[in-house]
């Protein structure tokens, strides 16, 4: 496990991380989100030992990061922002170099060069110097470091930094298949990756954790979390506003699209948790309203992102 504990940045009088505290399990895929600037890659080059402390501890795997630092590194892979690699090794000499720094050696570590070559698609450059490489595959090059020595613990920069479609879900498989066994931080400015693969996420502005929780939690948070989206043909839009805002268990209707013949409508209920769109058919149904399309909305991440990290700006 890695533990955060009241842990605290200051540059100057700036607190880039302000007395934060948090948990990653193995077998849990953490998401690190926030604005630009909220204190993010700060907090993890904390965890890794790239920076130390103003205050606060960091325990990773039972190891403290300061006091006993070799011990916790040994068991952690860093993955920093904007990919920091040596530019005038091949790709196979500078896995070569920190797999020696690993502790591997002879055939050890020509074998687990290759598997993770063959693992994060780099077979086909490995004799290319890193520097003429774009920059998804200088990513990937980072990223097949960061795991070269099967740490425990992974903590991820926006792996996905620079990646093309294809290469981002490549990536995103590598990382849920490795997270039963691993306790991995990954931050990313992505709320769509933070849905398909984080098991947990946190949000943190102004150097302040302001949200911890399972995307779904956090989507039951959004203002459009249990609305439902309506659409019907031949019918008034004012008429059938009206009509639906009377029912029992909506507080309010919006007119999301109307265009003479089609009208769009989000019905908003009393209480999420108490379903309106069955009522809702039902009165359509007995009106004589044609009703061509009717969804749930499950609410919405960037929703809750804006709102929860503009609410604690001054």
């Amino acid at each position: 496990m890695i533990e955060v504990r009241r842990l605290t940045k200051q540059f100057g009088n700036h607190p880039a991380v302000d007395n934060i505290s948090f948990t990653a399990e193995k077998g849990e895929i953490l998401g690190f989100l926030g604005p630009n600037g909220a204190g993010k890659s700060t907090t993890m080059r904390m965890i890794t030992g790239f920076f130390p402390p103003t205050s606060g501890t960091v325990i990773v795997g039972g190891s403290d990061i300061l006091t006993q630092s070799l011990a916790a590194r040994r068991k952690i892979g860093y993955l920093p922002e904007n990919a920091p690699v040596y530019p005038d090794m091949t790709v196979s000499r500078y896995l070569d170099f920190c797999a020696e720094i690993r502790g591997f050696g002879g055939a050890a570590k020509r074998q687990r060069v290759g598997e993770i070559l063959e693992r994060c698609f780099l077979a086909g450059v490995r004799h290319q110097v890193v520097n003429t490489l774009s920059k998804g595959y200088k990513q990937r090059v980072c990223f097949a470091q960061s795991i070269l020595h099967d740490p425990e613990y992974l903590i991820l920069d926006e792996p996905t930094d620079g990646l093309d479609p294809n290469q981002k879900h490549e990536v995103r498989l590598m990382i849920r298949e490795m997270s039963a066994t691993k306790a991995i931080i990954f931050s990313t400015h992505i709320l769509d990756e933070v849905d398909s693969v984080c098991s947990r996420a946190i949000i943190i502005a102004d150097g302040k954790v302001v949200a911890d929780d399972t995307p779904d939690g956090l989507r039951r948070r959004s203002i459009s979390h249990g609305s439902v989206v309506l659409t019907v043909t031949g019918v008034a839009t004012d008429g059938i506003q009206k009509r639906i805002a009377e029912l029992d268990g909506v507080a309010s209707v919006s007119v999301v699209d109307a265009d003479g013949e089609r009208t769009t409508l989000r019905i908003f209920p009393d209480d999420p948790a108490v379903p309106v769109a069955d009522r809702v058919i039902a009165s359509a149904n007995q009106d004589g309203v044609r009703l061509t399309a009717i969804f749930v909305e499950q609410g919405r991440l960037d929703d809750v992102f804006r709102d929860i990290t503009t609410d604690i700006r001054p």
